[in-house]
């Protein structure tokens, strides 16, 4: 059976069941996280682009922080069927992506503190990192199939791996 593809968009946060490839474009300082039981069979993806919601939330989406995007995703999971103990995570994403003269160290690291919470709040879910593609300065898209619980991940210049 063929794979539908959705693509998600900054901050959003979707749980799907499979045959299904989950998209995100345009990583720079943001994360791209992907969570799936291949057992279950579910996966999900947020495309997360602050650490903290603290002081922020209001109408704001709840995949648009690190600190609600991971338990909801988890949360949603399993309401799905998935098993926490089986799920696993894939990150990418957190580059670092201008250096301009002026700009505060704050908003300049926001790719790392992003990269640091979403390990975090993986940890502290006991939900095992498996692998990553972070850092750097460069941007980047990913895919993630349910038809072989790859994410693709395409940087630019640097061309495309699967992790």
């Amino acid at each position: 059976m063929a794979e539908n593809t959705i693509v998600l968009g900054m901050a959003d946060l979707m749980v799907i069941r499979a045959p299904v490839k989950l998209v995100t474009l345009g990583l720079g300082s943001c994360i791209g996280l992907v969570v799936y039981d291949s057992t279950a069979r579910v996966a999900g993806m947020a495309h997360i682009m602050l650490p903290s919601s603290r002081g922020l939330m209001g109408s704001e989406k709840i995949g648009k922080f690190a600190d609600t995007a991971v338990p909801a995703l988890i949360d949603a999971m399993e309401k799905q069927g998935a098993v926490k103990s089986r799920i696993k995570a894939k990150i990418a994403g957190g580059a670092q992506m201008f250096a301009l003269p002026g700009m505060s160290a704050d908003f300049l690291t926001v790719g790392a503190k992003n990269v640091s919470e979403t390990k975090k709040r993986l940890a502290l879910l006991r939900i095992a990192l498996i692998a990553s593609d972070t850092g750097g300065n460069k941007g980047r898209t990913i895919e993630f199939s349910t038809s072989n619980w790859m994410l693709k991940v395409k940087t630019l210049g640097k061309g495309v791996s699967e992790i």
